[in-house]
């Protein structure tokens, strides 16, 4: 991206994409749905990858200090997924596609899911430590993965269709003809 743009750009689209997931968490909105993995599967996909990593962390870090921190343990693994998610995107979507970012962006959701209800089982205490527990853990959680799904599947249209608009607008050109300004 820094090619096409310059430098500016790409701390515009970062600068965008912090504030998006920012604002979205301290709304009201249903558990579970916000665009924070979309802007890490996003961010992976257009952004150079150190960006692309810090981009959905500085957006939790801000976020979760707002609204207020958690047990440690769960919330580094909530971080940990969206920069594995970030770093898997800019790994697979070097050349995005409408079939490889709805497969990733399912992956990621449920990867999200297993890997966080994981931590919540081990270091709540709201679960028994037995498989028993775990499997509880994940019932209970299924409508929380709904949420996740819609919201990450929704988000990451919208960030993949904004940018698509937005490079066509800014890759037409403008010609003069006949004393009118038109586009090409």
């Amino acid at each position: 991206m820094k090619g096409l743009f310059g430098k500016y750009a790409v701390i515009g689209v970062v600068v965008l994409l912090i504030g998006l997931a920012v604002l979205a968490r301290l709304l009201p909105h249903p558990a579970n749905f916000a665009p924070v993995a979309a802007v890490a599967i996003f961010g992976g996909a257009v952004l150079p990858r150190r960006l692309a990593v810090i981009t959905p962390l500085l957006a939790m870090v801000v976020s979760d200090v707002i609204i207020g921190v958690y047990d440690w343990r769960i919330m580094c693994t909530v971080w940990a997924c969206y920069a594995v998610t970030a770093y898997v995107s800019n790994c697979v979507l070097k050349k995005p596609t409408v079939v490889r970012g709805m497969a990733l962006t399912l992956v990621v959701s449920t990867f999200f899911f297993v890997v966080t209800n994981l931590a919540v089982w081990a270091a709540s205490g709201m679960y028994a430590h037995t498989w028993q527990g775990l499997g509880d853990c994940y019932y209970m959680a299924l409508p929380f993965f709904r949420n996740t799904v819609f919201s990450d599947v929704l988000y990451t249209v919208l960030l993949f269709a904004a940018w698509r608009l937005a490079l066509l607008a800014a890759t037409r050109t403008w010609v003069r003809f006949g004393g009118m300004v038109h586009r090409v």
